[in-house]
């Protein structure tokens, strides 16, 4: 009866390993390469990952927030994507209304004004399995070179 409680003991206390084991959203060889290039890279919960370039000391955006951003969207291999063309002319959008990827819904709300970011979104958070053909590829982990310029509530 002991050695069974025992038993169960260490599987409750391992089981959070093992469920963390199983979030990592990015494939093993994307994963290389962004702790290689990333190594300071924070975590969410969802798996996506973010380092501070520059900081913000402004307000932090939120939810509903209409916000300005400089940009430069990348594959893992460096091929650019998208881009701000003119920095003049930043790209605008209302956040938490569905008209960026989740991963930029989630990480521009890591982001106060004035902040530049590199964000890496996994496939998941992204364009997903389909991708955006034929600029992004099926499953597609992208790196995002992210400043806010404006935040308009």
């Amino acid at each position: 009866m002991r050695f069974l409680r025992w038993t169960l003991l260490c599987v409750a206390l391992t089981a959070p390993l093992a469920v963390q084991a199983q979030r990592e959203k990015l494939p093993p060889e994307d994963l290389q390469i962004v702790e290689k290039n990333w190594p300071d890279a924070k975590k969410t919960s969802t798996g996506l990952r973010s380092v501070v370039v520059k900081e913000g000391a402004g307000d932090l955006v939120k939810s509903g927030n209409l916000v300005s951003v400089i940009y430069k969207g990348q594959l893992l291999d460096g091929t650019v994507f998208d881009e701000t063309k003119d920095p003049a002319k930043p790209f605008e959008f209302r956040v938490g209304r569905g008209q960026v990827i989740d991963g930029w819904e989630q990480g521009l709300q890591l982001m106060r004004l004035g902040e530049k970011r590199i964000i890496i979104v996994p496939f998941e958070l992204g364009y997903g399995t389909r991708g955006d053909p034929p600029k992004i590829p099926k499953r597609a982990t992208l790196v995002f070179e992210v400043e806010v310029v404006a935040i308009k509530k």
